[in-house]
């Protein structure tokens, strides 16, 4: 199967634009075929990978060549699973809503695969400015996505969502500008390629500053504590496939970020401000967890585990061991692949309990719905990390990274796992076990939800017999992406002189 990546990026959106003038029924089908024709080909994609190959399937065409920038997208080590997250997300969701009544249907799928579209291109980049190009063009249908088929207070939610992020935007924007710019040899021209970056000179004062821009962007996307204010009224407002999309794949484009751009391109930068990150990243781990564990709203308390498990990444990256980078690699994975069906989940507990997501007002679920609770259990005890699951090998790997020289922050960070299982634990008991709650109609999943949430909790369970699938397909380039940093933070050798 011959794989064009500007063919897997544009699929989405083509198929969004022609179901916008269908009949509405086939707006709905359009954008699900669309889907399933990118899962195709991350499925070819994943059979056809050669591990520690470089860039493959390399697409490289000049397009504002004034500029040096390029239209230039390739597939990798770093980005392969990022992708297969991608399309097996949207694959999901778009199901769920297919089958669901949504208003002004032809512009919300349309949204729905401008948003598949610009995520894949987030994460297919391979030139800076490109990357910025989509990284901000998410921002334009996840806005519409919100405030026009939320909930509740949807607008405030996406003022936030939108005040926030588009900052974090502009910020990187203007760094990449200053850093094509700073980069540029005396005589030669401006490129904004991520492989041409790589090779040139950046002064590190200019490092210092410009990675910090891009931390801020990076951060407000993932989100990261204290950069995540606007969260807890997004996830509120925000309907459920938008929801778990938002929490399971968008905040990944941030992480994804610094392994991509920021330890390549400026490892002395990354270097400087590896302390100040790794603070955030435990920070983030206990705040995230400590709320988890005080909502009431089963809602928010994904919203701050999700936090929690954002810092455990950050903490993988910035610890620039080899174990540690490839535990976060892997652990972006993991999150995404188990908290797009416990988002699904919640909207199913949701229409069994007349639309409540109290914890107080639900429980006794199991009883009258065992296929419900089993798929729950299992998903949860991969997000705390049981051992037998993936998450719990990327959480061992990100741990045992930052041992080798971050080992205080590695012991409180520890702190995390215990508090994971205290939170996960407490949910899954509040909403399946106890007294039937009086609002709660304990009845099974529906076929559609079933449909959506079986295949995505049995990769869960395929990865956690055998983790070394994406282990073996991500080391190289992984160890590649931290390198430098690494060797920019190593102490120097000292010569004596008898």
């Amino acid at each position: 199967m011959t794989i064009h990546l500007s063919t897997v990026l544009f699929v989405p959106l083509l198929t969004g634009l022609v179901g916008a003038f269908l009949p509405r029924e086939g707006t709905r089908w359009a954008a699900l075929i669309g889907t399933l024709i990118v899962l195709a080909y991350v499925v070819a994609m994943l059979v056809d990978f050669e591990p520690g190959g470089g860039l493959q399937w390399v697409t490289n065409d000049e397009w504002i060549s004034e500029l040096g920038i390029s239209y230039k997208l390739g597939v990798d080590g770093l980005n392969l699973f990022m992708i297969a997250l991608t399309a097996v997300s949207w694959v999901a969701c778009t199901w769920v809503a297919a089958f669901s009544v949504v208003e002004r249907s032809r512009l919300f799928f349309f949204y729905l695969a401008l948003a598949e579209t610009s995520v894949l291109g987030a994460f297919m980049a391979q030139d800076l400015a490109l990357f910025i190009v989509f990284f901000d063009l998410m921002l334009v249908p996840f806005y519409f996505l919100i405030g026009g088929w939320g909930t509740g207070e949807r607008v405030r939610a996406t003022t936030k969502f939108v005040i926030y992020t588009l900052s974090g935007s502009l910020l990187m924007l203007a760094a990449a500008v200053a850093l094509a710019v700073l980069a540029t040899p005396d005589g030669g021209s401006i490129s904004f390629s991520l492989a041409a970056l790589g090779h040139r000179a950046i002064p590190l004062g200019s490092q210092e500053w410009i990675v910090l821009l891009f931390a801020l962007a990076f951060f407000v996307k993932a989100p990261l504590f204290p950069l995540h204010g606007w969260v807890p009224d997004t996830y509120r407002a925000t309907s459920i496939p938008v929801l778990a999309l938002l929490s399971g794949v968008l905040s990944k484009v941030g992480v994804y970020g610094f392994l991509r751009i920021v330890l390549p391109v400026m490892p002395e930068g990354a270097q400087h401000w590896q302390e100040l990150f790794i603070v955030m990243a435990v920070f983030s781990i206990l705040y995230g967890s400590v709320l988890a564990f005080s909502q009431d709203n089963i809602r928010l308390v994904l919203a701050y585990s999700s936090i929690a498990q954002l810092g455990f990444i950050v903490l993988g990256i910035f610890a620039l061991e080899e174990k540690g980078a490839q535990g976060a690699l892997l652990q972006m994975l993991n999150h995404g692949l188990v908290v797009v069906p416990l988002f699904l989940i919640v909207g199913v507990i949701a229409v069994r309990s007349a639309g409540s997501e109290s914890l107080r007002e639900l429980g006794g679920m199991a009883f009258r719905a065992p296929v419900l609770a089993a798929l729950f259990l299992i998903v949860s005890l991969a997000t705390l990390a049981m051992p037998g699951s993936a998450n719990f090998v990327g959480e061992i790997l990100i741990l045992f990274g930052t041992f080798e020289n971050k080992l205080v922050y590695g012991l409180v960070a520890s702190v995390g796992v215990v508090l994971a299982a205290v939170y996960m634990i407490r949910l899954y008991q509040g909403t399946m076990h106890g007294r039937v709650g009086a609002l709660v109609e304990p009845r099974e999943i529906d076929r559609v939800n079933l449909a959506a949430v079986v295949p995505l909790v049995a990769v869960v369970v395929a990865l956690g017999l055998y983790p070394h699938f994406v282990v073996h397909r991500t080391e190289r380039d992984t160890t590649d992406a931290i390198a430098k940093a690494r060797q920019a933070g190593a102490p120097a050798e000292v010569s004596s002189i008898r």
